[in-house]
């Protein structure tokens, strides 16, 4: 069992919690993610590491209502227990792997989208406590939604907080900041953009005509997160790519969004589950052929 240390809802809906995983606290980078279960029953759940502390032994969490799951995992208290923990799980950010001397290079914007701030976190502190700074645009539909700000204002270089309402920081959507930067004479090298799916889909078609690299994390769409249940399939230029084994993280210039975004919608339902199978082949379920 996996104590909960800490549980608090730090907006509507969108949940932080501290687990005592020291095993996976031990191994795991910025980029990873868990799986959770509240009993032995229980769906698992892929989660991003938004935050570790090796020498407590500690996982930070940040999830939002989607499901029955994640409804259920909402009302765990401090001093409840996950049933199962198991990770780090995914590759490690690239930007972890390249290594301090490559890394800090590097002129980096990170853009995060909602709840997308959690694993964008991580690696905006790891930079930092290896002396890099990069940029930051946090951006979320209304102020309300906002969340980690402090957290991220204290490893980011620069933090630009935008809203779609304008109801806090700068008005209007994340590719607006991206411009509006650009504009003022800021160049960069790399751009990591983490969030809803249709948010990466345009800051990688702007990204494309500014001629900046992006990298796009793919955690929105894992369901099993083992490669075995296909909801996570995507095509990354002309390969077939599971965003839990292979990613999470991939060449945004490259991920077919908009078969992803469909795909995702029709793995919700039983039909569309079986429209997929027989579309797909042997390579439905990470190439196991089943769909049952």
């Amino acid at each position: 069992m996996f104590k909960i240390l800490k549980a608090e809802e730090i907006t509507t809906n969108i949940f932080l919690m501290v687990v005592k995983a020291p095993r996976v606290a031990k191994t795991c980078l910025p980029g990873q993610f868990v799986i959770v279960r509240t009993d032995e029953d229980s769906e698992r759940i892929p989660l991003t590491i938004c935050d570790y502390d090796r020498e407590a032994g500690t996982i930070t969490i940040v999830f939002q209502i989607v499901g029955a799951g994640t409804q259920f995992m909402s009302e765990l208290k401090e001093g409840d227990a996950f049933h199962d923990f198991v990770g780090p799980l995914g590759k490690p950010s690239e930007l972890i792997t390249d290594g301090v001397d490559v890394t800090s290079k590097k002129n980096i914007l990170f853009v995060a989208g909602g709840v997308g701030t959690a694993p964008v976190y991580p690696q905006v502190k790891w930079l930092k406590e290896n002396g890099i700074n990069a940029d930051v645009i946090v951006g979320a539909k209304t102020k309300s939604l906002i969340i980690l700000e402090d957290e991220m204002k204290a490893v980011a270089g620069n933090l630009y907080i935008t809203t779609d309402d304008g109801s806090y920081g700068r008005s209007g959507m994340v590719t607006k900041t991206i411009e509006d930067l650009v504009n003022e004479g800021n160049k960069y090298d790399v751009c990591i953009a983490i969030g809803p799916m249709i948010m990466m889909k345009f800051v990688c078609k702007l990204t494309k005509e500014l001629n900046i690299p992006t990298v796009v994390s793919l955690n929105p769409i894992m369901v099993d997160g083992t490669g075995m249940c296909g909801a996570c399939r995507v095509t990354v230029g002309d390969s077939v790519k599971f965003a839990c084994v292979d990613g999470p993280e991939f060449d945004g210039h490259l991920v077919n969004f908009d078969e992803a975004m469909k795909r995702q919608t029709l793995y919700k339902t039983a039909e569309g589950k079986a429209f997929l199978a027989a579309k797909e082949g042997n390579t439905h379920h990470g190439g196991c052929g089943n769909c049952s």
